[in-house]
């Protein structure tokens, strides 16, 4: 499996003024999209979500997005390593992801560009 990069999640309570400061910083306009009641915003390698504190609580768990060619490539190597997936894989308005906590505890989700 090769990891093609990462992007940082951050919550943010609210979205306009953060994708203003984000777009300016990575020098990029934010591609848009809402997901399970949560309103998300990707500009450059940083991944802005605001929406309900409930749902915003989940997402804080998981540590980083990791892009990756294929979900399924990596679900096979994040399981035979010892990793246990805990969600997905599931379609994404760009592709698939999944959700997996490492051994170490660390939750990440990986996903892929294939939709």
């Amino acid at each position: 499996m090769e990891i093609l990069g990462a992007t940082l999640r951050v919550c943010v309570d609210d979205l306009e003024p953060a994708v203003a400061f984000y777009e300016r910083l990575a020098g990029g306009r934010a591609l848009r999209f809402e997901r399970a009641g949560v309103q998300v915003a990707a500009v450059g390698c940083f991944l802005l979500m605001s929406g309900p504190p409930q749902e915003l609580d989940l997402l804080r768990k998981v540590t980083a997005t990791i892009a990756v060619e294929d979900v399924d490539e990596a679900h096979r190597m994040l399981t035979e390593l010892g990793a246990r997936v805990i969600a997905g894989p599931v379609p994404t308005p760009v592709g698939r992801n999944l959700i997996a906590m490492h051994p170490d505890g660390t939750v990440y989700e990986y996903a892929d560009r294939t939709g």
